[in-house]
């Protein structure tokens, strides 16, 4: 499949990006079919050939994320940005956690109890039906 992805260009700590079109499974520094513009990522300026991209998008050409939300904040295209990933907030302990979003019911007591009681019922009897070996 065809993408239309950045290939990073430019000196150390300036970089500079070409949107190429290329296989996607091929390495975005080596061949590519076409080169369709650039970005400047220190300037925000974007210079595109709209007509080449316009055409590689109705040939079933897809985009990178970056490039779709590029494209679109600069009106060379339509629809919605996507959004590229979700971040997690961490503990101090380190471990991840996770938002509530809908606020749980809690039961009555009593009901908790009775809970409780059936599962500690449910332990003694399988105590009883296994039959400890004596060695």
């Amino acid at each position: 499949m065809l993408t239309i992805r950045l290939s990073r260009i430019g000196k150390k700590k300036q970089p500079m990006y070409r949107l190429i079109i290329s296989e996607k499974s091929k390495d975005p520094y080596g061949r590519n079919l076409e080169i369709l513009g650039s970005y400047n990522p220190f300037t925000k300026e974007l210079v595109v050939k709209k007509d080449r991209i316009e055409h590689w998008i109705a040939n079933g050409s897809g985009m990178s994320i970056t490039v779709n939300n590029l494209l679109i904040e600069k009106g060379i295209i339509k629809g919605e940005k996507i959004k590229s990933s979700s971040a997690k907030t961490k503990k101090k302990g380190g471990k991840e956690e996770e938002k509530k979003e809908t606020p749980t019911e809690e039961k009555p007591v009593e009901e908790k109890k009775e809970e409780v009681v059936a599962k500690e019922e449910v332990k003694e009897e399988l105590k009883e039906e296994t039959p400890k070996e004596n060695k």
